[in-house]
């Protein structure tokens, strides 16, 4: 063959190999336009009569299928094409420098022509590409549908574990740095963002870590009566009291404020004097380990706004309030009856904080950017009684993974002593007067 022949050769290779790079180019611009459009802004912009959008609903409504699509034929495209690379080298070179000359090319041709410049150009253009694209895509959909679906299945039986039905394209953790870079470029403000996060972390948090611990609970005999059973409701702020036996973990009911009132001022003239376990509610108990996801979806599903926690020892633990769960996601929700609540959070000085003694020890990490990993126990108060040994009283103080932990707190109900604040200083700061104080 002539050199004429061979460069005209090498010339329509060359043409096929840089239209396939292109093609690879515009499936890897749709692929990230795909990617970036919404679902209930292309909603917004068909019943808006946005040309083309009604024809993206259908892509929207199945885009795994459609995604795995586009990354088939830029694969097919984008590969086709280095392999013409390699040919067109073969023909100047030996076929160990074809190879080397045929790869650099394709690698530096793709990370231009389908890596960086058709991605970037997909995201900000998004709806306009997409829009564009939907006619093609749902016809290429319609011819190679049941191809991509077929690799789909061969991928996940190679595949160690369960694999993907739809294929391995989308996952929490991207959904979460989606949000992160939302709030960044101001789409959503950082309390919203906060709240999303939240909303993933429910199912990794359990139901103790945000109960009401089992001495702090208000509870009532099943003998007392419904004026006594007012009165205490009244007192504590709660319009929901669960009902005892003989000890605590006998746990027999709860009485509600609502019914408590309808009795006494509705049943007659001796309607206030009826035990309270006349008109009480089945408990629902709950274990402690129950992560809070499906807490709540058992709490809206049955209507039910309280449940009682057991440990693994079948003892009650505690009691979690629907107010609890949502309280993970919104943040402190702080009514009428919480006015002498302790803050979970008081800055009181640079490294300087006052806690609730019942903050997460993951938290209190987390504020003062120290490692607090304690398998033992969850709590402040409980790190505080790890490390002394015996129940913490007021006034202790410990020392832990360069923190100082001041124990605060006084008399409760009962009269018996307890600690409901620690003061937190990072060692080496300057303690306040607050924890001269205490320390005194």
């Amino acid at each position: 063959m002539s050199v004429s022949d061979s460069l005209a050769n090498a010339t329509g290779l060359a043409l096929a190999g840089l239209g396939c790079a292109c093609l690879a180019g515009v499936f890897a611009s749709v692929d990230a336009a795909i990617h970036s459009i919404s679902a209930a802004r292309i909603e917004e912009l068909a019943a808006g009569e946005r040309p083309g959008a009604d024809r993206l609903l259908p892509i929207i409504a199945d885009r795994a299928r459609y995604v795995n699509l586009l990354v088939l034929l830029r694969l097919a495209f984008e590969i086709t094409a280095t392999a013409i690379a390699v040919v067109i080298a073969r023909e100047f070179f030996r076929l160990g420098p074809s190879i080397a000359v045929g790869s650099t090319v394709m690698v530096l041709v793709s990370y231009v022509l389908i890596g960086v410049g058709p991605r970037t150009v997909g995201r900000q253009h998004a709806y306009q590409i997409a829009i564009a694209s939907a006619i093609p895509l749902r016809i290429i959909g319609k011819l190679l549908g049941p191809l991509s679906k077929l690799l789909i299945v061969v991928g996940n039986a190679i595949t160690p574990g369960r694999g993907f039905r739809e294929g391995p394209f989308a996952s929490e953790i991207e959904l979460r740095e989606l949000v992160d870079l939302a709030k960044e470029r101001g789409v959503v403000a950082d309390e919203e963002r906060r709240m999303i996060q939240s909303v993933f972390e429910l199912a990794d948090t359990t139901a103790r870590e945000i109960m009401v611990p089992r001495p702090d609970m208000v509870w009532i005999e099943a003998d007392k009566t419904a004026v006594q059973a007012i009165s205490l409701a009244v007192r504590s702020g709660h319009s929901r009291v669960p009902v005892i036996g003989e000890t605590v973990d006998d746990v027999v009911g709860v009485v509600y404020l609502k019914d408590l009132v309808e009795q006494a001022f509705m049943g007659g003239s001796e309607g206030g004097s009826k035990p309270v376990a006349q008109f009480m509610r089945p408990a629902v108990f709950v274990p402690d380990s129950k992560p809070l996801d499906k807490l709540l979806e058992d709490m809206q599903r049955t209507r039910n706004h309280m449940a009682l926690l057991v440990d693994e020892y079948g003892g009650i633990a505690g009691l979690v309030t629907i107010e609890d769960v949502l309280e993970e996601i919104v943040g402190e929700i702080v009514d009428e009856y919480d006015e002498n609540e302790v803050a979970p959070v008081e800055q009181l000085g640079e490294g300087e904080y006052r806690v609730s003694a019942r903050v997460h020890l993951e938290d209190l990490g987390e504020l003062l950017d120290v490692e607090l990993d304690e398998e033992e126990v969850d709590t402040v108060g409980g790190l505080i009684a790890l490390l002394l040994g015996r129940v913490p009283l007021p006034g202790a103080s410990v020392r832990a993974s360069g923190l100082e932990l001041v124990a605060e707190g006084g008399p409760d109900a009962r009269g018996r002593l307890r600690i409901s604040t620690v003061l937190v200083r990072k060692l080496g700061a300057e303690p306040s007067r607050a924890e001269k104080e205490a320390i005194a």
